[in-house]
């Protein structure tokens, strides 16, 4: 019999999978959980505007977190810090001060744990990768001066 899986069941597949399994096993395990529905035409139709529509937002949301990638590769996220003698920092610029004065500049939520940098410790201007999903990175500037 062939189902169309609702949920993931381990050793059949993944969610919005069509399979084909014994007639026992469906009716007996998969359908009265509601772990699968019986793949009729209308609920095949149904699967595959499921999974048009699933295509086509991922292509909207990697369009966007490429066009962010463009206008964060411009974008110099200034950072004021306390320093000591030697110009090292009091303390470091982590991560989430980072995003908190990208968000206060520029506009843009991105999460710290997007963010692949070690704390920043001295003056100077510094390059911060993100991860935007997708596979998509961007090259962040981060000048951190004196206050």
């Amino acid at each position: 019999m062939k189902v169309i899986l609702q949920k993931d069941v381990r050793g059949q597949g993944k969610k919005g999978q069509l399979v084909e399994v014994s007639d026992g096993y469906a009716r007996n395990y998969l359908l009265p959980r509601q772990l699968a529905v019986a793949a009729t035409t209308d609920n095949i139709n149904t699967m595959q505007l499921k999974e048009k529509a699933k295509r086509e937002q991922e292509a909207k949301e990697r369009a966007e977190a490429v066009a962010l990638s463009k206008a964060m590769s411009e974008y110099v996220v200034k950072i004021p810090a306390k320093a000591g003698t030697g110009g090292r920092l009091f303390g470091a610029v982590t991560t989430k001060e980072i995003s908190d004065q990208l968000k206060a500049q520029y506009g843009v939520d991105l999460p710290k744990s997007k963010m692949q940098a070690d704390p920043i410790k001295s003056f100077g201007t510094y390059t911060v990768k993100c991860k935007l999903g997708y596979e998509v990175t961007a090259a962040l500037k981060v000048m951190v001066t004196e206050e």
